[in-house]
């Protein structure tokens, strides 16, 4: 199979069970470029987090878990795309589960914190920003009446960003490393 076929030279894509094709500047391809942008970038954290730490109480590997996310953002690109592929609740339940879990181990969240701290953390809090954007994008698919959207799946988009950001605070924490705050000056 050869990396291009030359048919998107128009600006134009097609998408899963769909004869027309649509800009690469819609909304449906934007969403999954944003949601292919997220799982790139969670290559590098999968990778920075290699020689990492797991998650009590199953003691997960990190790296494991960054695996697990982009099996399931998969899962989400399809279903933008048109297959009949969903987020389960399960997947959603399994998120909030293991967030709940990183919490137990932090200091309370009391003001926003700045970014930084470890590499590993920095590249954490920056998938939650982009995590951030596919969510919004996939939301706009739904709104443009483009394709509708399991209500797991959106669930599981907002889930993300709030496992990113305590996968960010958690690395910072088992470095030793303590969040700082703005000043606001």
């Amino acid at each position: 199979m050869a990396l291009f076929t030359g048919k998107g030279d128009n600006g134009t894509t097609k998408t899963f069970g769909c004869d027309q094709r649509v800009s690469k500047s819609s909304t449906i391809a934007e969403a999954l470029g944003t949601l292919d942008e997220i799982n790139s970038f969670l290559g590098i954290c999968k990778e920075k987090s290699r020689s990492g730490f797991s998650i009590p109480p199953d003691n997960i590997p990190v790296h494991e878990l960054v695996h697990q996310t982009q099996q399931n953002l998969f899962i989400v690109q399809a279903e933008l795309a048109g297959a009949d592929k969903h987020i389960n609740r399960e997947k959603v339940i399994e998120t909030e589960t293991t967030i709940n879990e990183i919490e137990k181990l932090l200091p309370p969240i009391t003001t926003f914190f700045i970014s930084g701290g470890t590499e590993l953390a920095a590249h954490f809090d920056f998938a939650r920003t982009l995590a951030r954007r596919a969510e919004r994008r996939v939301v706009a698919v739904q709104e443009e009446g483009f394709r509708p959207i399991a209500d797991d799946t959106r669930a599981y988009l907002n889930r993300l960003s709030s496992l990113l950001y305590a996968l960010a605070r958690l690395t910072n924490h088992m470095s030793g490393i303590t969040e700082e705050p703005p000043q606001y000056k």
